[in-house]
């Protein structure tokens, strides 16, 4: 694991599991890890309310979760390559959740 991890693995905790939007925001995270999607398309893919959408968008934005390319409605959504190095992180999260 890379430097940081740690950190990592407490925000991702804290994003996904210690608050309530968490299953929404680790399916953004599964679904634009495979596929880089804009705020519609990934509404759509979730069948989740456009705006939800772009509030969960903002809050992993704000924590370096996701990054975006382009502008307004058309910016498309990636994973940053911090998350991409430890997407394992996410993995192991994801798990002990759905062990609950």
């Amino acid at each position: 694991m890379t430097v940081g991890v740690r950190p990592l693995k407490y925000l991702l905790g804290w994003l996904i599991a210690g608050t309530r939007g968490g299953v929404t925001r680790s399916e953004i995270i599964k679904t634009i890890h495979d596929t880089p999607l804009n705020a519609n398309q990934l509404a759509t893919s979730l069948k989740v309310d456009y705006k939800t959408v772009r509030y969960h968008l903002e809050v992993l934005e704000k924590n370096h979760i996701v990054t975006s390319v382009g502008e307004k409605y058309g910016a498309t959504y990636f994973l940053t390559q911090s998350m991409e190095d430890n997407y394992s992180v996410v993995e192991e999260i994801l798990k002990k959740i759905w062990k609950k």
